[in-house]
């Protein structure tokens, strides 16, 4: 697995889901899973939609040692997602 991959993982299990990777890069679920996986290597094209879906440079993911900040108690550090209509409290809460 390169370093890019390896990094991408630890971007993804700290910050969000691969299948919202997929969706926001354009990028079949499948071949994604592939690629985090390390079964198939990622091409530059595929690097850059990675990169540019997670608000970041290539260069980002390609550090030897990489730290992700955590996301604090802000509330303006915080995203909530619903599903149909939300709710008095829940359009308060997001």
């Amino acid at each position: 697995m390169t370093k890019f991959i390896s990094n991408v993982n630890k971007y993804l299990s700290e910050m969000i889901k691969q299948s919202y990777l997929s969706m926001i890069t354009g990028i079949d679920k499948n071949k994604m899973s592939r690629l985090l996986t390390g079964s198939q290597e990622e091409s530059g094209t595929d690097m850059e939609k990675i990169a540019r879906g997670l608000g970041k440079s290539i260069g980002f993911f390609l550090k030897e040692s990489m730290s992700i900040s955590q996301v604090g108690s802000s509330s303006m550090n915080k995203i909530a997602f619903y599903a149909g209509e939300p709710s008095k409290k829940q359009e308060q809460i997001a």
